[in-house]
């Protein structure tokens, strides 16, 4: 991956800035309290050439590197995090295609997906399968040159309006990964959308479960032909660190908004005659939020940088999800606390940083996962000598 020059990074940052104050901003607690997609918002992240933030110049895309991705996605999420969701598995998927896809797939997928004419879906999880991915039992049979997928996926973000599906199924050489191309709706084929999720948080965007009854695909759909063919695991896993990166500066996102509301308006709100930002409770409390927030973005910078190089950066980025998640809930329950009853309503969006915030923690592997990936990942950097 090719550095951004940090002069287009920040304008291009500025500008996802603006469009969130302007746009994103006047319109989301609504657009979130009644559960809406927010069409105008995403043809105008499209516009923006924000779909294929990542996917090289020469299918189309901006060609970004992970610190400008990752500074983008902060931005949207401190607007509203949803958004970042709708571009996230997108992204994630063209991040598979573009590492592991065969010559043609990509040639088929990365132009389209880049210009945001086709959404991607990532489907690894399963009712019965979520961190135990060895669990899968969504199944794929090889018959002539086409491969029939029965099973059931949950937790899919973007589902129903994908026209792309990045889906894990097992075979008789192990779980592959499969390209799905799909028309956006709730059935299509042999896949039907059966059910949409309600959610405490993250709202305005689908996440459903699929059930595939013995839908075709052509046999060239196995990401990275037949050389991927049991490899699909391996593969998601992997881009899976580019999810928790993303997952840890959605946080951080979420984060500075619930701090800067709280700073805001611990400088505006008085008691017995001062702003509570001078009392010494308020203090403490904004010094440690403070803290965190920082923090947080620095481990999520340092696992995007290990990333951008090339690096292995399993430890990092569960070290920046992990942190940057349990953080975001801490700081978003700080503000609320700041803020006192008027935290509570739905007259601010306080409360609306305090129901996004536990999405981190368990989204891209629970952080449960996280502390086990970290400590096993320590263990064989540093391993007893002899």
């Amino acid at each position: 991956m090719i550095p951004t020059d940090p002069a287009i990074r920040d304008e291009l940052i500025a500008t996802v800035r603006r469009f969130v104050t302007r746009d994103v901003l006047p319109v989301a607690s609504d657009l979130e309290h009644a559960d809406e997609y927010p069409a105008d918002l995403v043809a105008t992240m499209r516009d923006l050439g924000l779909f294929g933030a990542t996917i090289a110049p020469e299918y189309g895309g901006l060609g970004l590197d992970l610190l400008t991705y990752i500074g983008v996605i902060e931005e949207l999420a401190a607007g509203w995090m949803s958004l970042s969701g709708i571009l996230n598995t997108h992204v994630m998927v063209a991040t598979l295609i573009g590492a592991h896809g065969t010559d043609e797939q990509r040639r088929r997928w990365l132009p389209v997906l880049a210009s945001g004419e086709v959404r991607a879906a990532l489907s690894l999880s399963e009712p019965d399968a979520g961190s135990d991915t060895g669990a899968l039992r969504c199944r794929a049979v090889r018959d002539g040159d086409e491969y029939v997928i029965t099973g059931t996926k949950g937790w899919v973000t973007n589902g129903a309006r994908a026209g792309l599906v990045a889906l894990a199924a097992r075979t008789d050489d192990g779980i592959t990964c499969f390209l799905v191309g799909k028309e956006p709706g709730e059935q299509a084929g042999g896949i039907t959308v059966t059910r949409n999720i309600g959610k405490l948080g993250y709202r305005g965007l689908e996440t459903v479960d699929m059930v595939y009854d013995d839908h075709r695909v052509p046999a060239d759909a196995v990401l990275g032909g037949d050389a991927g063919l049991g490899r699909g695991r391996h593969f998601m896993l992997a881009t899976l660190e580019v999810g928790r990166i993303n997952i840890a500066a959605r946080a951080v996102g979420v984060a500075r908004a619930a701090f800067e509301a709280a700073l805001r308006y611990a400088q505006q709100r008085q008691t017995f005659g001062v702003p509570i930002a001078q009392h010494q409770a308020i203090q403490l409390k904004l010094a440690d939020m403070g803290t965190q927030l920082e923090a947080a973005r620095l481990l999520t910078r340092n696992a995007a940088e290990r990333r951008q190089r090339g690096e292995r950066c399993d430890v990092e980025a569960g070290m920046a999800k992990l942190f940057a998640s349990e953080a975001a809930f801490e700081i978003a329950t700080e503000s609320m606390r700041i803020h006192g009853g008027v935290g509570y309503t739905t007259e601010l969006p306080i409360e609306r940083y305090y129901r996004d915030a536990p999405l981190m923690i368990i989204g891209e592997g629970t952080n449960e996962i996280q502390r086990l990936v970290i400590a096993r990942g320590l263990l064989a950097r540093h391993p007893l000598d002899g």
